[in-house]
């Protein structure tokens, strides 16, 4: 469970476990503050005043501590609290008391004063609005350009959801332990944290064996043993066929960008299936991708009785309709699964139970009931198809992923900055790949082709959406900036390199 994710609820479990199991809780403090040191030494080697923020609870006691390792170390240190150390308690009070004195107000604190500032004030478990004296000085310290280095998450930023707290320190690091937290890759924690570490302080693995995290960092860990490496002796119809509907003459673009990600993601063969009006169309831009001719449901359910087409694109640059629904049901029927995208979802506008009725029908006939539908929404399609859900603002955009995939019986990949994928089992896992350049007409359509490679080389329904989702991100990560949707699927041999080389 490398790539776990802990609530801040699960963290205090974990260190609770590891304290019962023997290890004293101010042992865990200093190895965090040794973490912390060691974070800023190598980032920060030339910052010689440094101001370490202390909060009331742990993550204060972890600044104390800190602070006393750089003032050996030769640092100018500086402790500015909001308690002075004989009203904490705990570890934290054992901290403070050793660092030699009792430090200074927060009041006093001037950013300008110093080469780095250490925010420890409040941690992952914060779960009310910083106001008054606390707000005022994060606004100081966020116009000031002096770097911060915040200890487990900027504080402000909730660990549970990465939303802000009515205000947030903006970090240039951020130092956290044993696993991070939800609210270190969901926006706009995400974007508060800077560059982050996760440091190991001695909490044993095992504990996660007892807490049963459900929530995970989209990374290879998750899913490599899933991806089909092509064998020695093996031809194309072992990597699977996906196939890509196409719309009219005017709208192919989408269905051509799908279809060319789905053949450089992996699948050994790729067909669009077009209508009689767009073949010309489509014939004229396809080279490797086949084409066959499609107009109706009765056409596609005969080509879905070739079991070797198991995988099927339906959305992109489709139109919005009765025949999207009644491809929709076809593909469902079948053997084959199904990525429902763009206008393939908003058919279902009207008729959301529909959709999850057949999903559901689909899923029962498959192995332990395994999702046969991925569903590709942004915020818009979503709501679509959710509404009640998209309206919950309270709800951590995790926990409203795993509700709508448990309701649709399918696979709700939840696109964004913070994409996250959701299984209808409760496992939910947050992407920590990509670009602001992914924001770019198309790009979705090649992540929908991506997700239709992992599924016709065979790799489960929630493992083959969540290696597409980071593919796609590490290929955007990998071409830079300027990039256009139609860059994506050239970047994806360096991409399978580099998770070939781990």
């Amino acid at each position: 469970m490398s790539a776990a994710l802990l609530t801040p609820a699960e963290m205090a479990r974990a260190d609770a476990l590891t304290i019962a199991a023997g290890t004293p809780g101010i042992l865990l403090m200093e190895r965090a503050a040794a973490a912390i040191v060691e974070a800023i030494e190598a980032a920060f080697p030339d910052a010689v005043r440094v101001a370490c923020l202390a909060g009331p609870g742990n993550n204060g006691g972890d600044a104390w501590a800190a602070a006393a390792i750089l003032q050996r170390r030769g640092r100018a240190v500086a402790v500015f609290r909001l308690q002075p150390p004989e009203k904490l308690s705990g570890d934290a009070a054992i901290a403070a008391q050793a660092f030699g004195n009792e430090g200074a107000p927060l009041a006093a604190f001037r950013p300008e004063a110093f080469d780095l500032v250490v925010d420890g004030l409040f941690g992952a478990g914060l779960s009310r609005a910083l106001e008054g004296e606390v707000a005022g000085m994060v606004d100081r310290l966020n116009a000031d350009p002096v770097p911060v280095l915040s200890i487990d998450l900027p504080s402000g930023i909730s660990g549970l959801t990465g939303e802000r707290l009515g205000m947030a320190v903006t970090a240039t690091a951020t130092v956290t332990f044993f696993r991070a937290k939800p609210g270190h890759w969901l926006e706009p924690g995400r974007s508060h944290c800077g560059s982050v570490t996760v440091a190991d302080i001695g909490i044993a693995p095992v504990v996660l064996d007892a807490i049963g995290p459900r929530t995970f960092a989209n990374e290879p860990a998750l899913w490599r043993d899933q991806l089909r490496t092509p064998a020695d002796a093996g031809h194309k119809y072992d990597r699977g066929h996906a196939v890509v509907v196409s719309g009219g003459a005017a709208q192919t673009g989408a269905a051509r960008l799908a279809a060319t990600a789905a053949l450089r993601g992996g699948a050994g063969l790729v067909t669009v299936l077009s209508p009689s009006s767009a073949v010309l169309v489509n014939a004229t831009h396809l080279t490797a991708v086949m084409l066959k001719r499609c107009d109706d449901r009765a056409t596609l359910t005969e080509l879905l009785g070739d079991r070797r087409l198991n995988a099927l694109v339906l959305g992109p640059g489709f139109g919005v309709g009765a025949q999207a629904r009644d491809y929709a049901e076809a593909v469902l029927a079948s053997e084959a699964r199904l990525v429902l995208d763009a206008d393939g979802i908003t058919s279902f506008a009207e008729d959301p139970a529909a959709l999850f009725a057949l999903a559901a029908q689909a899923a029962d006939r498959r192995t332990k009931g395994e999702a046969a539908m991925v569903l590709t929404p942004h915020a818009g399609e979503f709501k679509r198809l959710f509404p009640d859900l998209a309206a919950a603002d309270a709800m951590a955009k995790p926990e409203t992923a795993r509700q709508a995939a448990a309701r649709a019986r399918s696979i709700v990949l939840l696109k964004g900055r913070d994409t996250v994928i959701a299984a209808p089992d409760g496992r939910a896992a947050i992407n920590t790949t990509g670009t602001p350049w992914l924001a770019t007409a198309g790009s979705g359509d090649v992540l929908s082709g991506l997700v239709a490679a992992a599924l016709a080389q065979g790799a489960a329904t929630f493992e083959a959406a969540c290696a597409a989702v980071w593919m796609h991100g590490k290929a955007a990560e990998m071409f830079g900036p300027g990039l256009i949707a139609e860059d994506l699927p050239a970047m994806l041999p360096k991409v399978f390199a580099r998770l070939a080389a781990g």
